[in-house]
């Protein structure tokens, strides 16, 4: 019987793969829970973040917005009170010697009736009222003054025509027109439009500036009224996290508004702000 033998491999087979092969494990359950745990927490704080830069993206857009209106409304209604009680040079010299034709103290006069320069109704329009006449000018022969809405377009030559411009507050939105022009909205989003008048004290000896309403300046006192206040409150768009009681203070400076619990929901949780100006009607030096 022959015996064979089988040659065995040059290269023995190697033990230590065997072992790394058998050492080869993958993450736990403790791992994995761990990881995505992590992972989540992770995740979770940039959506934190992502709704937190939103929301003070939303905030200050919308107080952008508030302090646009604010400044345009106070520009529009600076602009026709001054018109309104502004002063004029009667420009009647003569220029053979540079003197004047007329006395000094006549040379300036008020462009508006001292009486009803400014008006308020009762349901809280407040009106404007001055002088238009025609003056020449490089575009056309019209009125350079004119009111909230640009009108009158033209002034018949040697007439005049009362200008006006109507500022009345519809719902949430004031809105102004005039001498015939359809009222518009110059702003939105008011939550209270108030005027207070400055009232000349008719004491010579002890003058005073008395802050009132139209009923305190009655209907013969208009001629004493120096200056006008305005006050405007406006709301945002986007309801915010505010805390329980927030409130402000209203045009009157007493009431105060908690803006928590207004039963009006497209102002509740929304930012407030108060915006005044006062501004001079006349110059005393010269009244």
């Amino acid at each position: 019987m022959n015996n064979k033998t089988i040659a065995s491999c040059a290269y023995p087979e190697s033990k230590k793969g065997k072992k790394h092969l058998k050492n080869q494990t993958g993450l736990t359950l403790i791992e994995l829970m761990v990881a995505l745990a992590l992972g989540l927490l992770v995740v979770g704080v940039a959506t934190t973040a992502m709704l937190g830069t939103r929301n003070v993206t939303s905030s200050v857009s919308d107080l952008s917005g508030i302090q646009q209106q604010a400044a345009y409304v106070m520009r529009l209604f600076g602009t026709q009170l001054r018109q309104a009680g502004s002063l004029y040079l009667d420009l009647g010299l003569d220029p053979a010697n540079g003197a004047g034709d007329i006395e000094a103290n006549t040379a300036f006069h008020l462009r508006g009736s001292t009486d009803s320069a400014i008006s308020e109704s009762n349901d809280g329009t407040v009106t404007i009222r001055f002088t238009g006449y025609e003056e020449p000018t490089f575009a056309d022969q019209g009125p350079i003054s004119r009111n909230c809405r640009g009108a009158p377009e033209n002034i018949t030559a040697g007439t005049t025509t009362p200008i006006e411009s109507i500022f009345t507050l519809n719902g949430t939105d004031l809105r102004c027109g005039g001498n015939g022009a359809n009222a518009q909205p110059i702003a939105q989003n008011v939550a209270n439009f108030q005027v207070r008048y400055l009232l000349q004290g008719d004491s010579a000896a002890d003058p005073t500036m008395l802050y009132t309403d139209a009923a305190g300046v009655g209907n013969n006192n208009w001629n004493r009224v120096q200056g006008v206040e305005v006050c405007l409150v406006l709301f945002g768009n986007d309801p915010i996290d505010l805390p329980a009681g927030t409130s402000y203070k209203d045009c009157d400076g007493t009431t105060d508004v908690n803006m928590t619990t207004l039963t009006d929901t497209t102002r509740r949780n929304r930012m407030h702000y108060v915006f005044r100006n006062v501004f001079q009607l006349r110059s005393q030096g010269l009244i």
